[in-house]
């Protein structure tokens, strides 16, 4: 069920040049959207992620998955994951996504932040194995958070807070000039599911 009581209520570009980032706010009814929390909560294979950095292996707090249509290899932070296949609910998610983004996904990467202590450093999503310029949708399930974006040559930062049951799409040039992050917070003590639905290319 869609809370859009207006239908351009989302066509808003919250950059002000050099990509597309549209926020859909709620796009689920509480209900529905306190359902697929406990549901990924509890059926997803959460693992603590690993990074390398300056030659050690870091395993983190925060928890991801990596899901999707194929085995898809992903890396990043010199760490490669392989794709599982979608969970029944996961697939339900995906489909409405699709519908509402107007866009196809192949994939879906998960994060799981147990509290605001846990978040993501500065970074953009331009991995090779990527669609260039493709649509990124990343829906939000539990905890509110603050999400940033900013500007790679003029470093000029925009917000917002992203709700449970809520909707961002990324698209366009956003990850070419466009850096995001997810801030740690002392006021949040409760967990967020992040997903963020892409397309892998030119693996198979």
């Amino acid at each position: 069920m869609t809370l859009f009581g207006n239908e351009n209520s989302f066509s808003h570009n919250v950059l002000p040049e050099g990509g597309t980032v549209n926020y859909f706010g709620k796009f689920v009814a509480d209900a529905e959207a306190d359902f697929w929390y406990e549901n990924l909560l509890t059926t997803i294979d959460w693992k603590n992620d690993e990074a390398m950095m300056f030659g050690k292996k870091i395993i983190t707090k925060r928890k991801v998955a990596w899901y999707g249509d194929q085995p898809f290899a992903y890396t990043y932070s010199k760490a490669t994951k392989y794709a599982l296949s979608w969970t029944e609910e996961l697939s339900k998610i995906k489909q409405l996504v699709e519908k509402l983004t107007a866009a196809s996904y192949n994939s879906c990467l998960m994060n799981l932040y147990h509290d605001g202590a846990e978040g993501m450093a500065w970074h953009s999503d331009a991995e090779k194995t990527l669609l260039e310029n493709g649509a990124i949708a990343s829906c939000s399930f539990g905890a509110e958070r603050k999400f940033s974006f900013k500007n790679k040559k003029n470093g000029q930062i925009v917000s917002l807070n992203l709700e449970h049951g809520s909707l961002l799409l990324m698209k366009d040039e956003t990850q070419k000039n466009w850096l995001h992050r997810l801030p740690k917070t002392t006021t949040v003590s409760s967990p967020r599911i992040n997903l963020t639905f892409r397309t892998i290319v030119n693996q198979f």
